[in-house]
């Protein structure tokens, strides 16, 4: 039997694998199919919350604490697994119409670097722009990563570290008694461990709800393109409308996404992808001389404003969540990691772990 039994190997749930057994932990991890396919695979890799100043300061935190790791992070894992999770800041633009004076306020009380720019200095940051916005906010600062080379890195840092993983293992059930997790039925047997982590994306609000306070967790469609571009194309991330463009250091330009209440359901649409390519090609025409490379979707874990729960679970004493991220996985990832393991190992926690409860009010 485990120390801890991890369920779900996305980037939160190889994170938190990570940060238990680097502690000394024995861990065992159970995913459902392969490692991070879901919305760790499909995402943009953005290490910033989208229009960030929108955001409760339970979400700046997380942010801010993972932003300050991620270099390292990527270094080491760099180092250790030979895969380079291609972590690079090249700066996020972001149009934010009426918002300036909100965005700027935001930037001076949590000390982020933030910059007015006109449509002029935009068209010289971004000359393929076909009509660059009147206004804009610029934070240099802002680094991005290639989450499926990140996903593949973790995975491999932890093998190497003796996390024992299973993939194609569902967890069909929690086996409760006492106000305690019991075992993890699969249909390769039954899994046991001193505590359960639940780190399951979308798939959380199901699983949990045998518990007495289920969490609040949502799938949400998100689908997106892949251009295969050339580099210095395009130079920077850029958000519009809440669809960004994410130049990536091989030339491919990666622009999404959808936001679609679909249940589980994550196929590709021919409307998406169509409404997609028009308008990155309407913003930089240049894009209509690349081919579409890839389409695809995933399902992000939507908790109520965003805010995941990471917290032991108030009534069964075993069993921590660590889920419902939303769009923000990537970014909050280190830090949420490291607060489930102060939790977890009565450690001090590296941020106020109130707004993350089961009970927290989230708007």
């Amino acid at each position: 039997m485990s120390d801890v039994l991890v369920i779900g190997g996305g980037i939160i749930g190889l994170l938190t694998a990570r940060e238990l057994c680097m502690a000394g932990a024995d861990v065992t991890l159970l995913e459902r199919g392969e490692l991070a396919r879901e919305s760790s695979w499909a995402g943009g890799g953005i290490l910033s919350p989208l229009y960030p100043w929108r955001y409760p300061d339970s979400i700046t935190r997380l942010a801010s604490w993972s932003q300050q790791a991620y270099a390292e992070l990527c270094e080491d894992l760099y180092e250790s697994t030979g895969i380079d999770p291609e972590y690079l800041q090249s700066g996020l633009l972001i149009e934010a119409p009426g918002e300036r004076s909100r965005a700027l306020y935001w930037s001076a009380l949590h000390r982020h670097m933030l910059l007015p720019v006109n449509a002029e200095r935009i068209a010289e940051m971004e000359p393929e722009h076909k009509q660059p916005p009147k206004e804009a906010v610029w934070m240099p600062g802002i680094a991005q990563v290639r989450n499926p080379r990140l996903a593949r890195a973790l995975a491999l840092d932890a093998m190497q570290r003796g996390v024992h993983i299973r993939t194609q293992t569902p967890a069909l059930n929690l086996k409760i008694s006492n106000n305690r997790i019991l075992g993890i039925p699969t249909a390769a047997g039954k899994f046991s461990a001193t505590t359960v982590v639940l780190c399951a994306g979308a798939w959380t609000g199901e699983l949990s709800q045998i518990l007495p306070t289920p969490a609040d967790i949502r799938p949400v469609r998100g689908q997106m393109l892949l251009f295969k571009g050339k580099p210095d194309t395009i130079h920077h991330m850029m958000l519009e409308e809440n669809r960004y463009i994410i130049p990536r250091k091989d030339g491919r330009i990666l622009f999404g996404s959808t936001l679609e209440e679909t249940g589980f359901d994550k196929s590709t649409t021919k409307a998406a992808r169509t409404e997609l390519e028009q308008l990155a090609i309407q913003r930089f025409p240049v894009l209509k001389d690349f081919p579409v490379e890839r389409h695809w979707a995933g399902l992000r874990p939507a908790a109520p404003a965003g805010v995941p729960y990471i917290a032991r679970h108030p009534q069964i004493d075993n069993l921590f969540i660590n889920a419902g991220h939303y769009r923000n996985g990537v970014v909050l990832g280190p830090a949420s990691a490291r607060l489930l393991g102060d939790l977890l190992l009565h450690r001090k926690p590296i941020v106020d772990p109130a707004p993350y409860t089961m009970d927290a009010a989230r708007g």
